[in-house]
């Protein structure tokens, strides 16, 4: 108990000692941390927009004039048993004009009340996990061998564009994360290297009187601890209130659960034990 003490009041005394040093350390790590942090938020954020896209994503598989209205039951059972097809809704001629009126503001089909020249079709929605160019490509490929179809289409190049950029993104995304991470390893190590060089001669005086390795390193592990941890959870705690005081109206910020949080400020502590030993193990030898 009293060597934990000890160590408890070493550290404290190594912060007071060296206030410069230390909100130095505090505050890179902070501005370190809270950039990973933006980093994290923005990466889930455009995932979700990602998703959202790809939920509003429809295939419109057209009907062959030769069949019959009547057949158009059989021929929507055989489509909604093509796998990765959640609905199919169909959508006759005179639904497609008056689509088509709404959309241009204007009765483009004057002079063919009898004969309406705009096609039938099914305007399929597509199961989340089917949503990819590979597996789109295989409903498109069971869609045209269903009997009826006589043409299939959907934003094709749209999907290959955007699959390539959000592969990019996670790519860069990863890089970057890891780049952070070792650039707040190094804030951390070189700040506490600092601070051991100006008690090289203390350490060995301590040696002298029979202190271990151990016992001497632990002050500036458990500060590296205490820094990365308090700058760790300052960043989530100023990222919250930012959140809270602006609101986007565009996209909605998604901020990752508590828990997750919790995990971050953990990881961050292993990074300040691991920062806090690399500092002090080269006074060590």
């Amino acid at each position: 108990m009293t060597r934990l003490a000890h160590i408890l009041a070493e550290t404290l005394r190594n912060l007071r000692r060296h206030p410069l040093t230390a909100l130095s350390s505090l505050l890179s790590l902070l501005l370190i941390f809270l950039l990973f942090d933006l980093f994290w938020v923005g990466a889930a954020t455009a995932r979700q927009f990602y998703d959202n896209l790809l939920r509003d994503l429809r295939m419109e598989v057209f009907v062959r004039e030769d069949i019959p209205e009547s057949g158009i039951p059989a021929l929507r059972s055989n489509l909604l048993k093509i796998p990765g097809v959640a609905a199919a809704d169909y959508v006759s001629k005179d639904q497609a004009r008056r689509e088509l009126m709404e959309l241009v503001g204007t009765d483009l089909l004057v002079g063919y009340d009898t004969t309406n020249p705009l096609p039938r079709s099914f305007v399929l929605a597509i199961s989340v996990d089917h949503l990819s160019v590979d597996r789109m490509q295989d409903v498109e490929t069971a869609a045209l061998k269903v009997q009826g179809v006589s043409q299939v289409y959907y934003s094709q190049s749209w999907l290959n564009k955007a699959e390539s950029t959000n592969s990019m993104i996670q790519r860069v995304g990863t890089a970057l994360g890891l780049l952070i991470l070792a650039a707040a390893l190094m804030a951390s190590l070189n700040n506490i290297r600092l601070m051991t060089r100006a008690r090289a001669v203390g350490f060995r005086q301590m040696f002298l009187l029979g202190a271990g390795r151990l016992f001497v390193a632990m002050p500036f592990i458990l500060e590296g601890i205490l820094i990365s941890t308090t700058t760790a959870a300052g960043g989530w705690l100023l990222l919250v209130w930012a959140h809270q005081k602006v609101e986007l109206t565009q996209m909605q910020l998604v901020m990752p659960e508590t828990h997750l949080i919790i995990y971050y400020c953990l990881c961050a502590a292993l990074l300040g034990l691991v920062s806090g030993y690399l500092g002090i193990r080269r006074q060590l030898r």
